[in-house]
């Protein structure tokens, strides 16, 4: 399998256990790596042998500005789903949701989420 990654997409969501998180706005990024077959997309130079960067920016983007969640764990299977179902190439699909903004009681760079799931 071949992969194409999208990194460090950042958008702003209102995700949490706590209201506070449910009614301001936080930070997110998320990164996704999407395991397909390129090969005829290279020899070919065929965009309609890949998948469109653009299309699942904007995917990521719908679930992360949309409705509010508590977990991360949420929006990490729903970006997943959503892959899946708009992107039939994609065989495979790593998610990681980062959360740097999580109320911890203490100093700390990042808390994230990270799956893998395959197309069944």
């Amino acid at each position: 399998m071949d992969r194409i990654k999208l990194e460090g997409m950042e958008f702003s969501g209102c995700h949490g256990c706590l209201p506070v998180e449910k009614e301001v706005a936080q930070r997110f990024l998320v990164d996704v790596s999407l395991s397909l077959s390129l090969l005829a997309a290279g020899r070919d130079d065929d965009p309609a042998e890949t998948v469109d960067y653009a299309a699942v920016f904007t995917t990521v983007q719908e679930i992360v500005e949309g409705p509010a969640v508590s977990l991360i764990e949420t929006l990490a299977e729903r970006i997943a789903g959503a892959i899946f179902m708009k992107f039939s190439r994609v065989e495979k699909v790593r998610v990681a949701v980062h959360k740097p903004q999580a109320p911890l009681p203490g100093k700390f760079e990042d808390v994230s989420v990270i799956l893998v799931r395959q197309r069944s």
